[in-house]
């Protein structure tokens, strides 16, 4: 069955109208003001957590490209930057002690 369109142009049922579709892709993509973090070290651009005391070179999605914000002295600063308001880490927490069960599983060191 054929739908018309506000024209009177037949529409295939398994197409979505315009609205639809702009909504939909808006949601995938990357929001203007995100922030990234890039290792400023030597070799190639590897997980962030190899080489924790290379600088890092801040850059925030402006909509069509990175552009370079600031540069910080380490992985840990480029935490703070990119989540400002992540919590403390449970070990910095007065009175918490990790929630380890009792035995010797095989992912622990004997």
């Amino acid at each position: 069955m054929l739908h018309l369109l506000d024209g009177g142009m037949p529409m295939d049922p398994q197409d979505e109208p315009l609205d639809q579709w702009a909504a939909r892709r808006e949601g995938r993509l990357r929001k203007p003001g995100e922030l990234k973090a890039v290792t400023l070290g030597p070799g190639p651009q590897r997980a962030a957590h190899l080489n924790p005391d290379a600088p890092r070179l801040i850059l925030e999605w402006d909509g069509f490209q990175w552009a370079a914000v600031s540069v910080v002295d380490d992985y840990a600063a480029a935490c703070r930057v990119l989540a400002p308001h992540a919590p403390a880490e449970a070990a910095q927490v007065p009175g918490h002690t990790p929630r380890l069960g009792k035995g010797k599983g095989r992912h622990r060191k004997p």
